[in-house]
C-alpha cells in the first residue's frame, strides 16, 4: 500500500523512507544547508506554534508536558519548550537522559534553562498524569531503529495512559518511518507535524491530523543527483500546511 500527501492547496509533496531522510540532513548539514541549529530551530518555533493552535482558547491556562530523547527529535522538543515559556505557557520537560543530549540539543537545553519552564524527573512525570492538557512527544523521530526501552519506553507508556492528547513532532515516536510499523511500543498521536517532507511510514491511526513544517530547506537540495525528487514548493505564504493521506495499491 502506497500513501500520497497533499496539501489543502492540492500540491502533491513527495514522501521520503528513513534512509532519503539521512540524506536531505546530510546534504542540509555539510553541503548545501542549512545547519543544525538553524533547523533545529525552525522546528520547533514551529512545533510551539503548533502546540498553541492545538490548545486553542485553552492555550493561557493549559499545562503542557514536553517529552524530549536525546537527539535531534529531543532538540526540537527543547527548543518548542522555550518558546513556549517564553510565551507565558506552563511548561514542564522531561529529558530521557540529561547527561546525554548531543550538541545541538545540549545548546538547546541551556537556553531553556534560562526560561521560566521547569523539568521534572520520572516522579514529576507520574505526578504529572492527570493534570496535563497536552503532551508533546519528541522522543525519538525518525531514528527509530529499535523496539523502545529504557525511559523512552517508560515515557511513551506514561503518555498513553493518561488523557491529555499528543502532538508528535515529525513521526511519533515508536512508528518506524518508512514502513508505519511498531516493533514496540509507540505513540499514538491526535495531530503530527512532521518536518521538511512526510515520510512513507505516516498513517492516520498513529499520527492523527497531519501538518508539514518548513524548516529552511531550499528546493534546490531535493533536486540533487542523491535525491531527485520531484519537489514544489507547498508551503505559499504559510510555514505550516496540513496534509492529507491517500491510499493506494
Amino acid at each position: 500500500m502506497n500513501r500520497s500527501f497533499r496539501t489543502d492547496s492540492g500540491i502533491v509533496v513527495p514522501a521520503v523512507t528513513t534512509d532519503q531522510m539521512i540524506e536531505v540532513d546530510r546534504l542540509a548539514m555539510h553541503e548545501i544547508g542549512p545547519n543544525l541549529f538553524q533547523m533545529m530551530e525552525n522546528a520547533g518555533r514551529n512545533l510551539a506554534l503548533q502546540a498553541i493552535d492545538c490548545l486553542g482558547e485553552r492555550r493561557r491556562s493549559a499545562k503542557i508536558v514536553v517529552l524530549a530523547g536525546t537527539g535531534g527529535n529531543g532538540g526540537g522538543g527543547i527548543c518548542a519548550a522555550r518558546h513556549l515559556a517564553n510565551h507565558g505557557a506552563n511548561v514542564a520537560l522531561y529529558l530521557t537522559a540529561p547527561d546525554r543530549l548531543r550538541e545541538v540539543p545540549a545548546w538547546q537545553y541551556r537556553v531553556y534553562r534560562a526560561t521560566a519552564g521547569r523539568q521534572i524527573d520520572a516522579a514529576g512525570l507520574r505526578a504529572a498524569t492527570d493534570s496535563t492538557d497536552l503532551v508533546i512527544d519528541a522522543l525519538i523521530g525518525y531514528s527509530l531503529r529499535a523496539a523502545p526501552r529504557g525511559a523512552a519506553l517508560d515515557a511513551i507508556k506514561w503518555a498513553g495512559s493518561g488523557s491529555a492528547p499528543i502532538l508528535a513532532l515529525d513521526v511519533p515516536s515508536g512508528i518506524d518511518a518508512t514502513t508505519g510499523r511498531a516493533p514496540g511500543a509507540s505513540i499514538r498521536a491526535r495531530w503530527t507535524m512532521t518536518l521538511a517532507l512526510p515520510k512513507t511510514g505516516l498513517q492516520q491511526e498513529s499520527c492523527g491530523a497531519l501538518w508539514l513544517a518548513d524548516i529552511g530547506i531550499p528546493a534546490a537540495l531535493y533536486a540533487a543527483p542523491t535525491l531527485s525528487l520531484a519537489y514544489r514548493n507547498p508551503f505559499d505564504q504559510r510555514y505550516r500546511v496540513p496534509l492529507s493521506v491517500t491510499e493506494r495499491d
